[in-house]
């Protein structure tokens, strides 16, 4: 039981640093571009079982996603097959 109480603690805990993370990033983005006037340029990423679906303001910002989702494709493609691998036996 300790074991699943642990990991479950650890989820928790990642989930909230995630959205702090996620906060303080907000917070710097707000005052970074009160002080200067320059065009805000992002995209989004959304995940659909292996394919992502890439949008964004501009190119540039499309292609960085979509090799940072390619990238992260293939990291969980990797620790799903070597999980199995050694998991097995």
């Amino acid at each position: 039981m300790t074991d699943i109480a642990s990991l479950a603690t650890l989820g928790l805990l990642l989930i909230l640093t995630g959205f702090a993370i996620v906060f303080v990033a907000a917070i710097i983005l707000l005052f970074s571009s009160a002080n200067a006037e320059k065009k805000a340029r992002g995209g989004g990423v959304i995940i659909v079982g292996p394919f992502p679906i890439v949008f964004g303001t501009d190119k540039k910002s499309v292609m960085v996603l979509l090799v940072l989702s390619i990238a992260l494709m293939a990291i969980v493609l990797l620790v799903y097959i070597f999980s199995n691998y050694f998991w097995k036996g």
